[in-house]
């Protein structure tokens, strides 16, 4: 084993007997495995495309696939190499469908094979597969960035096409970038593929967007409960928005209730859902707080995307949870996908609700959220305004990841003694860390902002080239915005990439930079795009104010 994708990778090198997050070296090493197959995919579907077709189902394998590999996702080594087997098989009809004669040596990921689990266990140990199999380290930092950015495109993709919305030319990327992993490129080379992850990126964000808004209209400005009613409950967590529209439906009328969990959050802010009277609001915080959270909540509990932690030995709700999609968990009950033309059946989970104890409350008020580029710009004059009047002199960005380091509390205390005359803009679970603090607002203008789900970074990079746009400047680094980032996991660094091809200079990144960048790479970040590491909480706060 050896994985270095999160950020709490040990000793922020690698993790090569189990890893921070919990993940066994077994599950690690399918996983490489999964990856290894995708890459095999993609060698004969770079090839297809180079022929003017882009594989459309072996790319929206190749997302759910990738995805599946992200932290925190997959836990059941048989659901592993349930993919593994589907991907020989696709690998090989894309292969087919070329329909050329290859003579020159293929890599082995496009044509080692195997039909037994034996075998497949035996292939996912080869030392092959490890990323220190890679000698160079500069190289292998690169490849490295690109894969785990992919991961992060990928599970984006994943959830635009759950609402019917693909692009052909994502898909194409995604085989192009893991087959240029196979290949001897040079150093130059492999950062020009790195900044096509970030444009990727953002056109993968932009997709999800899109769909999101088109099929349940775009945030508004709301006011979430955080506290409890009486009757039982469903919790529902990760990302997955069709999953919440359909639960929603199938719990209507059956006195059960439902809260968001985590990243389910901003489903609060969307319209399509405001209607369910029984949508009762947010229970708990980010992610790494369920195991207490869904202990208290006492209901059923829902896991649509990545997220899942392990459950401890004091935990009772292994037989109230629920997972779907690419999350599964042993001994957990997996919802099965929605047929073709239909919905996902959670008769089980609202079933087991009804027989559950209400949640226990373990706060009460509200928050606000809802504050995506198509709420802000409604309010672009009053920001603007704000701006030019001096009563808001820096917007500094939050976004990305929670996460368990103490060291993260440098989030809190940022957000605590940033001057009241700064707003902060925020998406994703680091929210957390401050979206229940008393800050105040400007105006009006809260003094919190949050855009949404990790995928939401895009608005904030909408925000911002309309307020450059709005105040004619011609470069986004003159606007008064600074970034201090946090980062956990893959999506984060594909909305990293993202920023950086948008030419954001100056990021600050924490609560470390990311393990997988190699001293060398790390200095050509530094030199390019102004990355730095987070300081003090004092110096960092004085830094960003004087525009640093």
């Amino acid at each position: 084993m050896f994985c270095f994708q999160c950020q709490e990778t040990a000793k922020n090198t690698g993790c090569t007997v189990r890893g921070v997050c919990g993940k066994p070296e077994e599950t690690a090493d399918l996983q490489d495995l999964l990856i290894y197959a995708c890459k095999g995919i993609s060698v004969y579907g770079e090839m297809l495309k180079e022929k003017g077709t882009v594989d459309n189902a072996a790319g929206r394998f190749i997302c759910e696939a990738l995805f599946t590999t992200i932290t925190n996702a997959t836990w059941d080594d048989d659901v592993i190499i349930g993919r593994i087997r589907q991907a020989l098989k696709i690998r090989d009809a894309v292969k087919e469908k070329l329909g050329t004669e290859i003579s020159y040596a293929l890599p082995d990921c496009a044509v080692w094979t195997a039909d037994d689990k034996e075998s497949i266990v035996t292939k996912a140990l080869s030392d092959e597969l490890r990323i220190t199999a890679t000698e160079n380290e500069d190289v292998r930092s690169l490849q490295q960035m690109l894969v785990i950015g992919c991961k992060g495109i990928a599970a984006y993709a994943d959830h635009a096409a759950i609402l019917g919305f693909e692009k052909d030319e994502i898909y194409g990327f995604l085989m192009e970038a893991l087959a240029s992993t196979t290949k001897d490129l040079s150093v130059d080379d492999m950062i020009v593929m790195v900044m096509k992850a970030g444009e990727c990126a953002v056109n993968t964000m932009a997709l999800l967007d899109e769909a999101n808004t088109t099929v349940y209209g775009h945030p508004e400005i709301t006011e979430v409960n955080i506290g409890v009613g009486k009757n039982p409950g469903i919790l529902i967590s990760g990302h997955d928005l069709k999953d919440m529209e359909e639960l929603l439906k199938q719990t209507e009328g059956t006195g059960v209730d439902v809260y968001t969990h985590g990243e389910m959050l901003p489903a609060n802010y969307y319209p399509a859902f405001k209607n369910y009277d029984h949508f009762v609001g947010n229970y708990g915080g980010s992610w790494w707080h369920q195991n207490k959270d869904f202990e208290s909540f006492n209901g059923a509990i829902l896991l649509t995307t990545n997220c899942l932690i392990p459950i401890k030995k004091n935990n009772t709700y292994l037989d109230r949870l629920f997972t779907t999609n690419v999350v599964s968990y042993p001994g957990a009950k997996h919802v099965a996908d929605r047929p073709a033309g239909g919905a996902k059946d959670f008769s089980g989970v609202v079933e087991l609700a009804k027989k559950c104890a209400p949640p226990e409350e373990v706060e009460s008020g509200k928050i606000v959220g809802g504050f995506a580029h198509h709420q802000v710009l409604a309010l672009a004059d009053q920001v603007i305004e704000a701006v030019k009047s001096g009563a808001i002199k820096r917007f500094v960005v939050m976004a990305g990841c929670d996460g368990r380091q103490k060291a993260r509390s440098y989030f809190t205390e940022v957000a605590e003694n940033l001057p009241n005359d700064t707003v902060i803009l925020t998406a994703g679970c680091a929210k957390y860390r401050y979206n229940k603090l008393a800050l105040g607002d400007i105006g009006g203008i809260p003094r919190v902002l949050d855009a949404g789900q990790c995928n939401d970074s895009y608005s904030l990079a909408v925000i911002a080239l309309k307020l450059k746009e709005a105040f004619g400047l011609n470069d986004i680094n003159e606007l008064p915005v600074s970034y201090d980032i946090a980062w956990y996991e893959q999506k984060a660094v594909a909305v990293l990439l993202a920023l950086l091809f948008l030419g954001v200079k100056g990021i600050r990144l924490g609560p470390t930079l990311p393990g997988f960048l190699s001293p060398n790479v790390a200095n050509v970040l530094v030199e390019k795009f102004d990355i730095k590491p987070i300081g003090t909480v004092e110096e960092d706060i004085a830094a960003m104010m004087a525009g640093n």
